[in-house]
């Protein structure tokens, strides 16, 4: 099953450079413009359903492609964002937040999850789609640490070249789920 992944638009917390886990920000309008950019690359594919995070910024996001498309969305809450408890708007630079970030199964404090914890989710999702949407040609959109996360399905990424792994905001990623 080929499989399409992006990243929601620019928010104003990505422009400030803030940790932006579960806060229900709307697009910019870098992002809508982002949004429409997508949606015609997604026209040049075979994409035919579109599943999203529950999110404001990736829902606006998937309805811009949809629009261009013509294709149905489905909120699919397990490609909410990874939460980031206590350290939600902190500078993404933050000494203790990269700390944090580099125990993989550590949850952040404040009720957030572990990489872990969002790479489990993904791994479930990425396991029923064949099943679920047989034929299909799906998008997710969803988040920058949660699409991070379902990179290593596809591809080995050793610990220290984690962090590596970005989705820019709105880059499509295609991939061969089998």
């Amino acid at each position: 099953m080929k499989l399409y992944v992006t990243r929601h638009g620019e928010t104003a917390w990505n422009r400030r450079d803030v940790v932006c886990g579960r806060t229900d920000l709307p697009l910019t309008e870098l992002g809508l413009a982002q949004a429409e950019e997508l949606a015609e690359r997604a026209a040049q594919t075979d994409i035919d359903l579109i599943l999203t995070s529950p999110l404001l910024r990736a829902r606006q996001t998937a309805q811009a492609v949809a629009r261009r498309i013509g294709a149905e969305v489905i909120v699919e809450p397990l490609l909410i964002e990874q939460d980031f408890g206590a350290f939600e708007e902190v500078n993404r630079f933050d000494p203790d937040y990269l700390a944090y970030r580099k125990d993989f199964f550590r949850r952040f404090p404040g009720g957030g999850e572990s990489v872990a914890m969002a790479a489990s989710r993904g791994y479930a999702l990425l396991r029923a789609l064949p099943e679920r949407y047989p034929g299909r040609t799906p998008l997710l959109v969803s988040h920058g640490a949660f699409c991070r996360a379902l990179h290593t399905w596809f591809a080995d990424t050793p610990n220290e070249a984690f962090f590596r792994v970005r989705l820019e905001n709105c880059q499509l990623m295609e991939y061969e789920l089998s």
